[in-house]
């Protein structure tokens, strides 16, 4: 089973089966099981299952040939053959390495400049795998090639304060994974051309932990902002075991932290990347999006969510962005990376950016200066974006949080003209919205616990929404629609 679907591999030709999508199907081609828990129980069912790829897919034929299928294979297919199941027993087939230095070398005339980000990580990393694995003149040459990505990749896809640059916890975290393979691969190897590089991938991957320790709620997941969901990327305590091992713990070098006097709030501002976190309270956490849309080469993975914020209380998530269950080209994919699935402002009926297919954006929204004040009373974050100014009404959206002791204040400003605009709040499926009428009622948590609504300047109903924490699923949830009556509205949450 891959992102929620069954499916049966009788036949070669299910390799590249015409009923599934094409994510599906590169997941059969990644060959993931060869290193999941407990693999080396499956020993004899994964030789059956290697031999069974190499005679099934030819050469440069199908989906198990594609650049980036080809990276994340080979970086399991050596791990594997490195394994303990292997040393000291029979030797590795000579077929196998041949064909492994195939792929090596067909992934080396398909380097994915044209697409660039993350793609272009995995295939350098998985050239400098296979260059180290395997010998001879050609596996020195993958080396130098995948170590060159590398050394230009690594400081132009992390930010100075750690975050990858294309703004998606998810892939963050996988290429924060991909690093720790890299030091783990310095180590175990001692090659020099590795170990001069360590010191500086170390750097980068104790910054990235800052970051996602930043982008993680009280439960251990990601927030969903971008292209994020549960179950493709390993989660934070997954790789803080991963660097443990390592003896490498976050360093916070790029990400601001204000702390109130008396521990009242908690404050950490990832600027370069243009995400905050604000902890008030036990179990308390706001995360806020005044991200650029970026990189401005490669938004593939963007949506159109500039000034929403995700919320948990009490440890429990309360406010969700809507998160994705597929890739692909449909309306499903082009709604869920929309505006109206974020916890932000609609103005008549347009995305703030322009997202376009599956990984495309036309205009994007530029999010202001940010601003933070801290005084006695409370914590204020204010933050503005352009998106809508491409408009007729060249409207600009200006949000403020306010935290104090019990309570979370959204105002919203639209300056500019506009016919309609309305601000939503995505409940996570676990909370129910009750409205007394239009401007006040309450959200039950979970636990029980009840949150005070009012607005002020709106109109508030409650619609029908869904919810995609995994590939391939869809939840039912409640989303507070609050339709702006003026050109400034409140929305405030309190609680106990």
């Amino acid at each position: 089973m891959f992102l929620g679907e069954q499916g049966e591999l009788a036949k070669a030709e299910d390799w590249n089966h015409p009923g599934k999508s094409k994510l599906w199907l590169y997941n059969l081609h990644y060959l993931d099981d060869l290193c999941a828990q407990g693999a080396a129980a499956r020993h004899a069912q994964h030789r059956a299952l290697v031999a069974r790829w190499i005679d099934e897919n030819p050469p440069l034929a199908g989906n198990g040939w594609e650049p980036y299928t080809l990276s994340l294979r080979l970086v399991n297919l050596v791990k594997w053959l490195s394994g303990k199941a292997w040393q000291g027993g029979e030797p590795i087939p000579e077929a196998w390495l041949a064909n492994l230095a195939r792929q090596a070398q067909a992934l080396s005339a398909q380097r994915e400049y044209h697409i660039l980000a993350n793609h272009l990580f995995a295939n350098g990393k998985a050239l400098t795998f296979a260059g180290v694995f395997l010998e001879g003149k050609n596996a020195e040459r993958w080396l130098h090639q995948g170590l060159r990505i590398l050394d230009v990749e690594i400081p132009e896809q992390f930010l100075k304060d750690g975050g990858h640059f294309e703004r998606s916890p998810m892939y963050h975290a996988t290429l924060m994974w991909d690093l720790a393979d890299l030091i783990q691969l310095a180590e175990c190897s001692g090659l020099l051309a590795l170990r001069e590089r360590a010191h500086r991938w170390r750097k980068t991957l104790a910054r990235g932990l800052a970051w996602l320790e930043l982008m993680t709620h009280p439960d251990g997941e990601i927030g969903f902002f971008n292209d994020a969901a549960f179950g493709i990327a390993p989660t934070l305590a997954d790789l803080q075991r991963y660097t443990d091992c390592l003896s490498i713990q976050s360093a916070a070098e790029g990400v601001r932290m204000v702390v109130r006097q008396g521990g009242d709030y908690g404050l950490r501002h990832a600027a370069a990347s243009g995400y905050l976190g604000v902890e008030w309270g036990e179990g308390n956490l706001a995360l806020l999006d005044l991200a650029p849309v970026g990189p401005v080469y490669q938004p593939g993975h963007a949506h159109a969510d500039t000034l929403s914020f995700e919320l948990s209380l009490f440890g429990q998530r309360v406010l969700v962005n809507s998160g994705i269950s597929q890739y692909g080209e449909d309306a499903e994919r082009h709604r869920q990376r929309s505006t109206v699935a974020h916890n932000t402002v609609v103005v008549d009926d347009e995305n703030s950016s322009e997202v376009w297919a599956g990984f495309r954006v036309a205009r994007r929204a530029r999010p202001g200066p940010v601003s933070i004040d801290a005084k006695a009373e409370g914590l204020t974050i204010t933050g503005s974006h352009d998106g809508y100014r491409r408009l007729p009404g060249r409207v600009t959206h200006r949000r403020e949080w306010g935290f104090q002791e019990g309570q979370l204040v959204i105002q919203d400003r639209l300056e500019g003209r506009f016919t309609r605009a309305e601000a939503r709040f995505h409940c996570h499926p676990g909370v129910s919205v009750r409205l007394e009428n239009s401007q006040y009622g309450e959200l039950t948590l979970p636990d029980g616990r009840r949150l005070a609504l009012a607005i002020d300047g709106g109109e508030a109903r409650v619609e029908s929404a869904s919810w995609h924490p995994r590939f391939g699923e869809s939840h039912p949830n409640q989303c507070l629609v609050v339709a702006l009556t003026a050109p400034a509205c409140s929305t405030s949450f309190r609680w106990a």
